[in-house]
């Protein structure tokens, strides 16, 4: 998946993967779509849940080895 930006928040832990997500979705036009690699396990649920108390989309999630993969469109 295609996009604007990649945002590198591993090894932070909650809730600095979704601060840091909202600082980096601000900065976006709209449409645009963020990724974001974190390796807090909590990051699964918070990302969701934020993206859908935000307002943006979450387009898809995967896990690799440690790393979850979250990409959100800016709606």
């Amino acid at each position: 998946m295609e996009s604007q930006k990649v945002l590198d928040a591993k090894g932070l832990a909650c809730p600095m993967p979704v601060v840091k997500t909202k600082k980096e979705m601000d900065t976006l036009s709209t449409g645009d779509i963020l990724e974001i690699h974190a390796t807090d396990s909590g990051a699964e649920s918070d990302m969701a849940a934020w993206a859908k108390t935000s307002g943006h989309e979450l387009l898809h999630q995967e896990k690799e080895g440690d790393i979850l993969k979250f990409w959100i469109k800016k709606k």
